[in-house]
């Protein structure tokens, strides 16, 4: 799956421990925390769009999985900032790093 960081400030925000973070995600949720059936190959935010990597609020999931929650908080992000007041989130999901 492929990331565009051209933009993305994400990549630098991650804790300096991150992959050792990561590995203990996928250790935890060795299938996929949605589907139960794949193995789990991304440390996904289970808040969209935030900046918090504590285990807690990290899950293992495969990448199809992934990529369709992915696509539904992009879908959510794009409709909140069609509503004014609201200001869609500029950064994608850095879990496959």
């Amino acid at each position: 799956m492929a990331h565009n960081w051209g933009t993305s400030t994400r990549k630098s925000r991650l804790p300096g421990d991150w992959k050792r973070i990561r590995r203990q995600v996928l250790e935890r949720d060795a299938l996929c925390v949605l589907c139960r059936v794949r193995p789990s190959t991304v440390a996904d935010h289970i808040e969209a769009m935030t900046d918090d990597h504590r285990l807690e609020a990290l899950q293992g999931v495969c990448e199809p999985c992934h990529r369709q929650k992915t696509a539904r908080e992009a879908a959510a992000a794009r409709a909140a900032a069609q509503r004014p007041g609201r200001k869609r989130p500029a950064e994608q999901h850095p879990g496959m790093l």
